[in-house]
């Protein structure tokens, strides 16, 4: 029973982030220098990150015999992030207000030596508008998007192609066919990472505990445990009431990716289980095209656990530096991250450097204030991360559901634990997707030979 549980890839990652843990806690130096296992996993997971939603989209969209229902998956993505994200900020502007944990703190920004932010303040500073996030849609080279996963630039040219390729029809199979046994391939070699993931964890966490200390949790600790109970609460109430909505348990649903949550758990990154995820999604019976295009722009578009630190955090650095905030100045924070939330999927520091720009535009809100955060943001960067993770899971078996892109039955089967190799097993040793399976969407039934337009 013991050696059984034990093969179990949650478990050992919970229990690398526990040693973990206890190293940086008894032996912080030592663990200080872990870092390298947790970011080399990270490079290794970005290593297929690019090629696998490359080839995913590529091969969905050939394949789907009405190029209408594609647009009409990526409006009602959209749609969907959208409001999910501006749920996300809105729980964390009122549970922020409810709480108050920076209030008493009464720090002089004056006084704050803004050198460790120094980076994020400065990439900031840089104007980033609607028309320059439109610019960065198109690649200067499709080779230079794959080197630098860039996701949306990616997603553009996979789309053009499997456009092309569905318009060309039974001339474009051997590309198809090529793409089909590469994704094989691919999801192989992440099984192979996967086995990596405790020790990525253990390296991770006693990284974090060394570097910073538990002493800062202390010291911040009404703030971290404010960011972890608005995230639980968006998770179980708002996620949960779209998992209704679409006509399954949530709690089954995380039980069945609970190996992808763990592993973020330890990674502190949403982008580590991505091609896990995607391929845990079509073995629930969601058609490749929808996993294809929603999973990897989720990213970028519906980050609902970033959204949740963001309000929360802009909040908080006003209470802490006394900072007198009317209503109207709240919503304007609300309204500016609507915008600034979007589109940073592949800039290093991204949070921060959104949060910089939300409050440099602002003026009233001091920027240096944001040095506060730097001792307890590691810590909260699982809450964000996880929350990220489940909100782009759900959010694509939602979008689903909605578009009629998925096998109800398959899924039901997934969820209570019927299938072979899927829910309550280890995605390292899972056999790659059946991308012969029909894929349905908008009711069409889409196969491998459907590749006429």
């Amino acid at each position: 029973m013991v050696h059984k549980l034990l093969g179990k890839l949650y478990v050992q990652v919970l229990l690398g982030v526990s040693a973990g843990i206890a190293l940086g806690v008894w032996a912080p130096d030592i663990g200080s220098d872990l870092k390298p296992l947790g970011d080399v996993f990270i490079k290794l997971i970005k290593m297929v990150f690019a090629p696998i939603i490359f080839a995913t989209v590529v091969l969905g969209i050939a394949r789907m015999e009405n190029m209408k229902e594609l647009g009409r998956v990526g409006v009602r993505a959209l749609v969907y992030f959208e409001v999910l994200s501006t749920f996300a900020l809105a729980l964390g502007l009122v549970v922020v207000n409810l709480v108050q944990p920076g209030q008493g703190m009464n720090v002089d920004p004056a006084h704050l030596d803004t050198k460790a932010i120094a980076t994020y303040t400065h990439a900031a500073e840089k104007p980033h508008t609607f028309v320059d996030f439109l610019m960065n849609l198109v690649p200067s080279s499709i080779v230079d998007a794959l080197a630098r996963n860039d996701i949306l630039q990616i997603l553009v040219f996979a789309t053009l192609f499997g456009i092309a390729l569905s318009h060309i029809g039974a001339r474009a199979r051997p590309v198809v066919d090529f793409l089909d046994s590469f994704t094989h391939g691919i999801f192989t070699v992440v099984g192979m990472i996967m086995r990596l993931a405790p020790i990525a964890a253990f390296g991770a966490m006693a990284f974090t505990v060394g570097k910073y200390g538990l002493g800062s949790v202390v010291s911040l600790g009404k703030l971290m445990g404010t960011m972890y109970i608005t995230c639980f609460l968006f998770v179980v109430i708002v996620l949960g009431g779209v998992a209704k909505l679409s006509g399954f348990s949530l709690w089954k649903f995380l039980k069945y990716i609970r190996d992808e949550l763990f592993t973020v758990l330890g990674t502190s990154s949403s982008e580590s289980v991505v091609p896990q995820l995607m391929r845990k999604l079509e073995n629930a019976g969601v058609s490749k095209p929808v996993v294809g295009l929603v999973v990897p722009s989720g990213l970028t578009f519906n980050p609902d656990g970033q959204c949740i630190y963001y309000t929360m955090a802009a909040i908080f650095v006003a209470q802490a530096t006394n900072t007198p905030l009317t209503m109207t100045d709240q919503l304007v924070v609300l309204g500016v991250l609507l915008l600034t939330s979007k589109g940073s999927a592949g800039v290093t520091g991204s949070g921060f450097i959104t949060l910089a720009a939300t409050l440099a535009s602002m003026g009233k809100i001091p920027v240096a204030g944001m040095v506060l955060l730097l001792g307890v943001d590691r810590f909260m960067s699982e809450a964000r991360a996880i929350t990220n993770t489940i909100g782009n899971a759900v959010g694509t078996l939602a979008i689903a559901r909605w578009v009629g892109a998925v096998d109800r039955q398959q899924l039901a089967d997934a969820l209570d634990g019927k299938l072979d190799g899927e829910a309550g097993t280890d995605t390292a040793t899972e056999a790659a997707p059946d991308s012969t399976r029909p894929a349905r969407v908008g009711g069409a039934v889409v196969t491998n030979a459907s590749l006429t337009h």
